[in-house]
């Protein structure tokens, strides 16, 4: 599994290094057994035989298989939506450039992230009610930045007269879909993944005006 370039990224690197080697080494492996079956089809053995471990050996670090999955989801949330915030000159940029920055860095996170991205993504059912919620505010937190970044380039005549909500959902779209089919081993690097949809974003919000009939309500 460890060599299958579809289960290949930089998701060892999300855990916080407080929780030491062997939890951040089992959070490694159900990544992986995660993105390849599914949360409900992989067993606490699959995980541990990933770090080789003794089947038990995982609920000495979590009592739950459900609480591993929510370490990952919760973890890929909250350190996405850091990298965004923290992109560089926010305060100073104009809407477009703010806007464009901000889409690359959801990109470039996204593909380079993008096997634990996927279990983020496809695997939020299988968390109990209470981690559900805790992952949605997250989540809510996400597209009020986005939706903030297109709504000020509306507002001050930078973007064409869009649909704000609509907009927002498909940049975060195309942000997110690449974690299907994305492999660091492809021709585009995070990096270039990034200006590409960075440019696809600012095509929808500069020439996406609104059409007769349409809905413009952007609160």
């Amino acid at each position: 599994m460890a060599d299958n370039p579809w289960l290949s990224d930089h998701s060892a690197d999300l855990w916080d290094e407080a929780l030491g080697d062997v939890p951040r080494g089992l959070l490694s492996s159900a990544v992986r057994c995660f993105a390849s079956n599914g949360f409900h089809a992989t067993t606490t053995r699959d995980i541990c035989q990933g770090v080789e471990l003794t089947p038990g050996a995982l609920y000495v670090h979590f009592p739950s298989k459900e609480l591993v999955l929510f370490e990952i989801i919760r973890t890929g949330h909250e350190r996405a939506l850091t990298y965004i915030r923290s992109t560089p000159d926010l305060t100073t940029a104009n809407p477009a450039d703010r806007l464009r920055a901000i889409v690359a860095r959801h990109v470039e996170w996204h593909a380079r992230h993008h096997v634990a991205a996927r279990v983020c993504q496809y695997e939020l059912a299988a968390l109990a009610p209470q981690h559900y919620d805790e992952v949605l505010e997250l989540r809510h937190q996400t597209n009020r930045f986005f939706r903030d970044a297109v709504a000020r380039g509306v507002a001050d005549g930078s973007f064409a007269q869009i649909d704000v909500k609509r907009v927002t959902r498909a940049i975060l779209s195309l942000s997110i879909d690449l974690v299907r089919w994305y492999q660091l081993e492809g021709s585009d690097s995070p990096e270039q993944l990034g200006e590409f949809y960075a440019d696809l974003a600012l095509t929808l919000v500069t020439h996406g005006g609104t059409r007769p009939g349409a809905r413009t309500d952007n609160r």
